[in-house]
């Protein structure tokens, strides 16, 4: 427990086989929960993959950090009540709670001064009275005491207590508390949260099923806009939410750099630049299946299937190569492109369908749900057969058309930069060739 309202239960589920997915679940408690007066419950199913996430009552988190507390305070509820209107977002809450009973001593530095009473004096005082200064140290043979300096119990129990506080001036004299200070009762958060060496204030949230965090992500950014904080607030998100959008924000980059290394690395195998792109030139049909196939199942684009989506580029480029590379050699016996090609098609089918069955089988259990943690992991399964079926569909009819054009590209440019570039005639037919 954090406060004393407040508790924490977990829930132990059956298999996977005898029970519904867990958000259906999750929604069913949750409508029972809502019939009993004065508790709110809030759910969330327990993550196999936390990251940088601190404890709180939703899955979800978005943090406002401030300097200013009084700002960052008025704030947060208005906030969190703007997020709770967006659709696809259920139990929004926060960590602040401003319910605290607490007792504001506000010092008058004109009277103080007449007394010679500085800040740092009062504040000793008051820490004298109910901090734990040590001010010395018993020892004995067997064990080491602590002596602590406090008041007396007895003037501890009320808030009217601390104008019993006595403060030496500088004339040698004493005078209570409240001739210095102002002391005002109010209302004061439970507890004082911090990220970043900053006060800060937490709002969680769920997602409904079917709703994507890409889509919660975005709505929040527009609620943002339209609030208007002040400049002194700091907004961004936390644990899963933050590094899905790092994610998103570098995600473009880093599928460029990994397409561009691949690009090089297949040009300095075939001394070409006109090869790598024919086999890079299947790798979108794999991401447009991957997705396709996530939003047939309703799963959010999640981190783990942006994993499987950075799979298939190794994964759908072998294909390609398997064809390319083949073609490549036929074309250097003298077959003309068109025929290497064909050939190529012809004899790799087989290979290129072994490989592209072996690796839809082995992901293929992920891709069911089998075993504990399944729903962490299915995403990564869907978008991997997803993207396996419909880039190898389209990748052999693809290819050859590609490798056709590209080639006719390449013989254009080498004979206007290589005036002595002849091109070897084609000595025998592809059949011939084959029966060999």
């Amino acid at each position: 427990t954090q406060t004393a309202n407040y508790g924490r239960m977990f829930i132990g589920l059956k298999p996977r086989s005898e029970r519904e997915a867990a958000p259906v679940v999750i929604a069913r408690l949750r409508a029972k929960s809502t019939q009993v007066p004065g508790m709110q419950a809030f759910y969330q199913s327990i993550q196999n993959l936390n990251v940088g996430a601190r404890q709180s009552k939703s899955q979800y988190q978005y943090t406002l950090q401030s300097g200013d507390t009084a700002t960052l305070y008025a704030k947060a509820p208005e906030m969190r009540d703007r997020l709770a209107q967006i659709p696809g977002l259920t139990d929004v809450t926060t960590d602040l709670y401003i319910k605290n009973p607490q007792l504001s001593i506000e010092i008058d530095r004109e009277k103080a001064a007449v007394y010679g009473i500085g800040a740092d004096q009062i504040r000793n005082q008051l820490f004298n009275s109910f901090g734990s200064r040590q001010i010395g140290t018993i020892y004995t043979p067997s064990n080491d005491y602590q002596i602590i300096l406090e008041a007396d119990p007895k003037l501890r129990t009320d808030p009217s207590d601390l104008s019993k506080i006595y403060l030496k001036t500088q004339n040698n004299q004493t005078v209570p508390l409240d001739a210095v200070a102002t002391l005002t009762p109010s209302v004061g958060p439970l507890q004082i949260n911090h990220q970043g060496q900053q006060p800060s204030v937490t709002i969680s949230f769920n997602l409904a099923p079917g709703v994507a965090l890409g889509y919660a992500v975005e709505k929040i950014s527009e609620v943002e806009r339209e609030a208007n904080l002040p400049v002194s607030i700091a907004t961004g998100f936390s644990g899963t939410a933050q590094i899905f959008q790092d994610s998103l924000r570098g995600q473009g980059i880093l599928i460029l750099a990994a397409v561009f290394a691949a690009f090089v690395i297949l040009g300095i195998l075939y001394e070409s630049f006109v090869h790598p792109i024919t086999i890079i030139s299947g790798l979108p049909s794999a991401g447009i299946g991957a997705i396709l196939t996530l939003m047939v199942f309703n799963m959010e684009m999640s981190v783990i299937a942006m994993i499987g989506i950075v799979m298939l580029v190794g994964i759908v480029k072998k294909n390609a190569i398997m064809m390319v590379d083949f073609a490549v050699g036929r074309r250097r016996v003298g077959l003309s492109a068109e025929h290497a090609i064909r050939e190529a098609a012809l004899l790799r089918f087989r290979p290129i369908m072994m490989t592209t069955f072996a690796a839809i089988f082995g992901v293929l259990p992920i891709a069911l749900g089998a075993g504990a943690g399944a729903e962490l992991r299915q995403p990564l399964g869907v978008a991997v057969v997803g993207g396996l079926l419909l880039s190898q569909l389209l990748t052999l009819f693809i290819t050859p058309v590609v490798y056709i054009y590209l080639d006719r590209i390449d013989r254009k440019l080498r004979r206007r930069l290589e005036p002595e570039f002849q091109e070897v005639e084609e000595p025998q037919t592809p059949r011939a060739v084959a029966a060999e």
